[in-house]
C-alpha cells in the first residue's frame, strides 16, 4: 500500500513539473517549428489568450511557469525555444503581450 502512495505521489510530481515548465522564464524564438519545444500564436485580444505575457528587461526577473518572459539571444541560455506560429488552430499556447508586469499571468498552462 506504502508503495502505491509513493508511485502515485511521483506520477502527480512528474505531471506538476511538466505543466509548470510549459511556459519559460528565458525564452529563444526559432525560426523553424520542428525546433521548438512550443508552438506559440499571438493573439489581438487578452480574453482569448492562455497566457498573458509581459516582456521582461533583465533575466532576473523572469520567472518559470509565469507570464515573465525575458527574450535571451542565444538558444543555449534559453529555458525554452518558442515558434510563432501563423494559425491559432496550429499553437500549443495563445499569448497576448500586456504593457504591465501586474497584468501577467501567475501561471501559464
Amino acid at each position: 500500500m506504502k508503495r502505491i502512495a509513493t508511485l502515485l505521489s511521483a506520477a502527480a510530481a512528474v505531471l506538476m513539473l511538466t505543466a509548470s515548465s510549459a511556459s519559460a522564464g528565458k525564452v529563444f524564438p526559432v525560426k523553424y517549428a520542428s525546433r521548438a519545444d512550443i508552438k506559440v500564436f499571438e493573439v489581438k485580444y487578452a480574453s482569448r489568450a492562455d497566457c498573458l505575457v509581459y516582456k521582461e528587461d533583465y533575466a532576473s526577473r523572469a520567472k518559470k511557469g509565469t507570464g515573465h518572459w525575458f527574450f535571451v539571444k542565444y538558444a543555449s541560455r534559453a529555458d525554452k525555444k518558442i515558434f510563432f506560429t501563423k494559425y491559432a488552430s496550429r499553437a500549443d499556447l495563445k499569448i497576448f503581450f500586456v504593457k504591465y508586469a501586474s497584468r501577467a499571468s501567475k501561471s501559464c498552462y
